[in-house]
């Protein structure tokens, strides 16, 4: 079994859609190992977005993840990295495939309604960042 790194970001959250979100994702196969709500503070945001400091969007996208609560969560299941990029769907909403996170519930490229790890070493990384010092079984 594979764990990997989500987000609920702060546009669902304000939308209600936590509860749905989550039925998606344990309809999709994923057991839910670990899950937190939290109000990223500005220095949480700009350390988990570091990696695109230098891009255009970084601001914005750091504003937005403060704007209000998000809930942080460790999913986990076979290929779970893979599996959960395909259940949230294409980044542009616009483009993700029907049935998926963004198609259902996200409005735009820069609010997109969930966060999910590229990659089984960033899961890795990511996971520590919000849940260091926990065990996630």
């Amino acid at each position: 079994m594979e764990k990997t790194f989500a987000i609920i970001k702060p546009d669902a959250v304000a939308k209600n859609q936590i509860g749905d979100i989550l039925a998606v994702t344990e309809g999709a196969g994923f057991k839910i190992r670990a899950m937190q709500m939290t109000h990223m503070t500005r220095k949480q945001a700009e350390g988990f977005y570091a990696v695109h400091k230098e891009r255009p969007f970084f601001g914005e996208l750091v504003e937005f993840m403060t704007e209000g609560p998000c809930v942080l969560l460790c999913l986990e299941r076979e290929d779970a990295v893979v599996k959960w990029r395909e259940t949230m769907g294409a980044t542009n909403p616009a483009n993700a495939a029907e049935g998926t996170i963004r198609k259902r519930f996200a409005e735009s490229v820069g609010r997109n309604c969930v966060h999910g790890s590229d990659s089984a070493e960033n899961a890795a990384i990511e996971l520590a960042y919000f849940f260091a010092g926990n065990t996630l079984s």
